[in-house]
């Protein structure tokens, strides 16, 4: 990994200047230029010291450097990264040197929240992922760069739709109401955590090409600078930046892919259908009358390959002496199912000047995004399950677009019955257009008078605006209800102001042995947003919803501090605390303190292990620290009573007039954030000097002032139910990394990378008394289709949070579910919901991922795939459509239904059988590529790289539905993830 070569040189000339003093020996001047054995350009902030003495100098920003030397004397040449080299002054006033790069070091410095910090000297549990070891593939989002790749980190795709988005979870969910989502920082700008209407994802900003490196905190001692935002962990998002001194640089990377559906839901054959039709109702049957002719095979008809292409150019280079980056990304994906797309824009511009002999130091960032997106109608997906594969896709008439559609006597539609899959399709647009730029300006001052203290003003804005529109044909014959046709728009505008401000006093002790660092800062963020949304039939134009504006803003206000400090380069410690006030709250309770501290203990440093040729690097981490959330999921007033005004048609007649009312909501006024306390044990290990490294995390979170609604009693609030801080979580895992560079010579060299986690949560409490589970069984979540307000998950005391909430199956002695039959868990003669027991859990014990890299001379291959152990999933599908009285039905129309049905007999649904909760573990290998290099071309200004990659390559399970790969644990309608085959295209000049 590359963390530090492209965007931190500016910090680590800053640390060399701090560190190193000149020396007045004179017996000439030497000067030179010290630059990058691999591409000549220079390096600044390389330490040049005369060996033997304290005497020595840095390089500037183009590489120079005029060091006083007597002849015979010898300089010592180091730089981050780099092989140090030692060079024996001769008669020449002139040396210029050429640094290797090395590959031991190349991950010394990792960002890390307001600063940065040698991985050597890190106290906390932060994993970063750089450019070079993203995963490959027809990645249009940056949360797939590192999907698999870092431990305790768990990402899960939505789906197949084109700029998806995912589900991620660090160390587990810390919250059952209020957000798990991490908290995204672009170039020290936290971004809004709340969705961007009208886009699948809010990530899609950024092309992944411009991205140089991902970082995650993940235990409560790196994240705890974040305070109330950082429960869920932290992911810090660095992009490319332009370096001074390096040379105009042209880069291209684009791709072309081809998506096809990587499987389909078993359901009956045609012919199954016609004979159990016929074997169910009778040949002469009414059933049997309704069944059409043709043999449709409607997931064929609603999915189709699709073709893709993706493309990125950047320039790098220095304007005047002032470093520049600017790029322009274009991304073209069509998904699957008919009609949906995402076409993208994305620019970025990055300049770093620097003034007054480099003391203050400009980073000024600009990225933007214009997205059009289809959603298509993702409702067809489920309906082609189920819908009569007898049936034409067209009629014989142009009723209806003509399409077939199942019709009443009189000729309308039929409303009960589904409506044909293409139709849904063709007849409807859900279209929408986001526009979003995040932008900052970053001052770094280094005080001319007191060298070791540097100010940091950081100012940054984020700015959304989207639209969109959902349109039905007005002959769709699931709108003749409202009068025929429809027509809906929304928008939505966001802003995002941020302020920082802190700084920062390093010191090197050398009296005592020690290095000082201490940061304190104040920042001021402020949040607005505007949604409007409006609904009216398409042919009378009759409202369905009116225009409605829903403006809404928070303000959060901060104070945080850090203090890190080494002593003889073994014992590190860091104390972090951020004091956070958030307008959310109310005034008793908005202001929340969020402590850490962390100890490291480089034992590789103390004598009996320094000169070890076998263990290369071993670190003891020990970590405290209380996070907190205040993203509860209650809007930004929660704490404030609110009053609802009625819709138009439930207004109240006094006399000939009609008036609106206006109803109270329930609220507590003293609700606040929760609060997570994180307690870690790590430690970071090399061997076989670095050939094999990793890092092993034990870790525990509690979280304290969990929300849940719960009943309160009859006249004590507006409602009969409260979301109120009363519960607890926990969260006890384990994570272990390795990498080991298996090959390393010249010509050939083999990388190979595996990570696992274990993470268990329990819910210890819910309630501001504690009671029974008879008394309060939990709170219902987990909704399924098939069956309108039905849950099939709960979260309840002494259990893993989102466990299935299931009635025990009976079978008969052949294996078979008998139809109506479950244990009687209690034991009174009866079955009810007494009977449900808490039956496994959707998130996994374990979660794995693994990768590899083989580079032999120009050829290299790589592969990098995941693996679940112990989720569940409930078969929704199964069991919505897994029941033989589901083919007919009395108001004359036909389903489909699964071939479970025809397993399992059930002639009426089951939903809360146990029966359809399955383990869904697996091994998926999510890429595979193959690549050339053709370096060394025109004469010698340009490589290209060629490459081939297969994306979503296999997936290894027993689970029998489309995919065991489901964020909630509950399958079904999901968009499927395809198979994708991809050329690309790399070329540097």
């Amino acid at each position: 990994m590359r963390i530090i070569r492209k965007n931190l040189k500016v910090v680590l000339f800053l640390f060399a200047m701090l560190s190193f003093s000149l020396g007045y020996a004179q017996v000439k001047t030497v000067t030179g230029t010290v630059s990058d054995a691999g591409n000549d350009e220079p390096l600044p902030g390389v330490t040049i010291v005369v060996k033997g003495t304290t005497q020595g100098t840095i390089t500037d920003f183009d590489g120079n450097f005029s060091i006083d030397v007597e002849e015979g004397q010898t300089i010592v040449l180091s730089y981050i990264g780099y092989t140090p080299q030692e060079v024996l002054i001769s008669a020449s006033n002139q040396v210029n040197v050429k640094l290797e790069q090395s590959m031991e070091n190349l991950d010394e410095v990792v960002v890390i929240g307001y600063g940065q910090v040698k991985k050597e000297d890190a106290t906390g549990s932060v994993s970063a992922v750089s450019s070079d070891d993203f995963n490959q593939g027809a990645i249009t989002s940056p949360q797939e760069l590192v999907t698999g790749k870092i431990a305790g980190v768990q990402i899960t795709n939505g789906g197949g739709a084109p700029g998806e988005g995912s589900t991620i979870r660090i160390r587990g969910g810390s919250s059952l109401s209020a957000s798990n989502d991490p908290l995204i920082v672009i170039d020290g700008v936290p971004i809004s955590s709340e969705g961007v209407s009208g886009m699948r994802n809010p990530l899609n900003m950024i092309h992944p090409s411009d991205i140089e490196t991902m970082t995650v905190l993940k235990d409560a001692s790196a994240t705890a600078i974040y305070g109330s935002r950082a429960s869920n962990g932290v992911i810090l998002i660095t992009t490319k930046k332009g370096r001074k001194g390096a040379g105009l640089k042209l880069s291209y990377n684009g791709f072309s892919s081809y998506s096809t559906p990587s499987g389909k839901v078993d359901i009956l054959s045609t012919d199954d259908f016609r004979q159990t039709i016929i074997d169910q109702n009778g040949a002469g049957s009414n059933a049997a009358s309704l069944m059409g002719g043709a043999d449709t095979d409607w997931q064929d008809v609603v999915f189709d390959p699709s073709v893709s292409h993706d493309h990125n150019f950047s320039v790098t280079g220095n304007i005047a002496d002032m470093p520049f980056r600017a790029s322009i990304g274009y991304s073209d994906q069509n998904g699957i199912l008919l009609k949906s797309s995402m076409e993208r824009w994305t620019g970025t511009v990055g300049l770093n000047p620097s003034f007054f002999d480099d003391h203050l130091k400009l980073n000024l960032n600009f990225k933007g995004m214009l997205i059009d997106n289809n959603f298509s109608n993702q409702g067809a997906i489920g309906t082609a399950v189920s819908f009569d594969p007898t049936q034409w896709v067209y009629s014989d008439s142009d009723r209806y677009g003509g399409y077939f559609t199942w019709l009443q006597g009189n000729g309308n539609p039929n409303t009960l019955a589904p409506t044909n899959p293409l139709a849904m399709i063709m007849m409807h647009d859900d279209t929408s257009t986001a526009k979003r730029a995040v932008s900052n300006a970053q001052f770094d001052y280094n005080f001319h008078f007191l060298p070791d203290l540097r100010a940091t003003l950081n100012l940054g804005y984020e700015y959304t605006n989207s639209e969109g529109t959902t349109i039905d044909d007005d002959d769709a014959p699931w709108t003749i209800g409202n009068g025929g046709g429809y027509y809906g728009e929304y928008s939505q505008e966001k802003k995002n102001k941020l302020l920082d401000f802190y700084l920062t006093y390093d010191k090197d002790l050398e009296s005592i042995e020690s290095r000082l660092s201490v940061m304190g800062g104040y920042s001021w963020q402020h949040f607005w947003s505007e949604n409007y949304n409006f609904a009216r039939s398409g042919i009378t134009n009759e409202i369905i919803n009116p225009e409605n504006w829903d403006p809404t803003e928070y303000y959060l206000v901060s104070f945080f501090g850090r203090l890190n400090y080494s002593l003889k380069d073994k014992y590190l410690l860091t104390l972090t605390v951020r004091q956070d006030g958030t307008s959310r709250f109310s005034p008793d309770t908005r202001w929340g303190l969020f402590p850490s501290a962390a100890f490291a203990w480089r034992i590789k440093e103390e004598e009996f292990l320094k000169n070890s040729a076998v263990v290369s690097d071993l670190k003891l981490r020990l970590g405290y620290g209380i996070t907190g959330q205040q993203n509860i999921g209650s809007g930004d007033y929660p704490y404030l009573a609110r009053y609802t005004y009625s819709q138009e048609n439930a207004q109240y007649q006094f006399g000939d007039t009609y008036y609106t009312t206006i109803r109270p909501e329930g609220y507590d006024s003293n609700i606040k954030w929760e609060e997570t306390t994180t307690y870690n044990i790590g430690v970071d290990y090399g061997f076989v000097n670095d050939r094999i490294t990793g890092t092993v995390d034990v870790y525990k979170r509690v979280t304290n002032d969990l929300l849940n609604f719960i009943p309160v009693p009859a006249g004590t609030n507006l409602t009969n139910m409260l979301l109120t801080n009363v519960g607890d979580l926990e969260n006890r895992g384990f994570e272990f990394s390795i990498l080991g560079r298996v090959i390393s010579k010249q010509d050939l060299s083999w990388e190979v990378g595996f990570n696992a986690t274990y993470n268990e949560n329990e819910i210890t409490k819910l309630t501001a008394t504690q009671m029974s589970l008879e008394e309060y069984p939990g709170v219902e979540t987990g909704g399924i289709s098939g069956a309108v307000g039905n849950n099939i998950q709960i979260h309840s005391v002494g259990y893993p949070a989102n466990s299935f909430y299931v009635y025990e199956q009976v079978y008969d002695d052949a294996g078979k579910p008998i139809q109506g039959l479950y244990v009687d868990r209690n034991g009174d003669g009866q079955i009810n919901s007494e009977d449900k027991y808490r039956y496994e859990k959707s998130a996994p014990d374990w979660f794995m991922g693994f990768n590899s890299k083989l580079y032999w001379k120009n050829w290299d291959f790589g592969f990098a795939g995941r693996i679940s152990l112990g989720n569940y999933v409930y078969n929704n599908v199964w069991s919505s459509s897994g029941s033989l009285n589901n083919l007919y039905w009395s108001s004359n129309y036909l389903l489909n239904v699964n071939q479970n049905a025809l397993t399992t007999g059930f002639e009426n649904p089951e939903y809360f059988s146990d029966y359809y909760v399955k383990n869904a573990s697996f091994l998926r290998l999510d890429n595979i590529s193959l690549g050339h290099t053709f370096k060394n071309l025109n004469s010698d200004k340009m490589s290209l790289r060629l490459y081939g990659t297969v994306q979503n390559v296999f997936v290894v399970t027993d689970y029998e539905g489309l995919d065991p790969e489901v964020s909630n644990g509950i399958d079904n309608n999901i968009y499927p993830r395809p198979r994708v085959f991809m050329m690309g295209l790399s070329i540097d000049y």
